[in-house]
């Protein structure tokens, strides 16, 4: 099989070169697009313009201050206090909320109840809810 494939190399070259298809440019011509010269991502101030980007000043300008020293100081005053202390102090304060739900109350009145009930020897949980003798209920002809 290798060997049927070996007569098929000296053909490859004139198989690849009589493709069949027409590229055609997009391109607009010469003169319309102009040069094709690589410019500066940021320019030059002009001498009329009066304004300069910060990030042609200052490359690693973050947004606080047009002085670079200045600038780097607030940036990292910033992720401190936005960070850290958010993360500390949010949790510090979610993790002193006050007993949602009143979980932790309900806790303690129950074992309050339970000792009570112990105390004086009833039991700790009676045949009926309410008391029975307090319940007024409809008679046979209220219905």
């Amino acid at each position: 099989m290798l060997t049927r494939l070996s007569r098929y190399g000296p053909a490859v070259p004139r198989l690849l070169s009589s493709v069949s298809a027409r590229f055609v440019s997009q391109s607009k011509p010469a003169g319309v697009a102009g040069s094709p010269a690589v410019t500066e991502l940021h320019p030059a101030a002009e001498a009329g313009h009066g304004e300069v980007s910060q990030y042609v000043k200052n490359p690693d300008y973050h947004g606080f201050s047009s002085d670079p020293v200045v600038d780097e100081w607030n940036m990292k005053v910033a992720f401190f206090l936005g960070i850290s202390v958010a993360l500390v102090i949010g949790g510090t304060f979610i993790h002193y909320l006050p007993d949602h739900g009143m979980r932790q109350w309900a806790r303690r009145e129950a074992e309050r109840v339970i000792q009570q009930k112990e105390k004086e020897g009833l039991p700790l949980i009676e045949e009926n809810y309410y008391d029975p003798n307090k319940i007024i209920l409809p008679t046979a002809g209220e219905e």
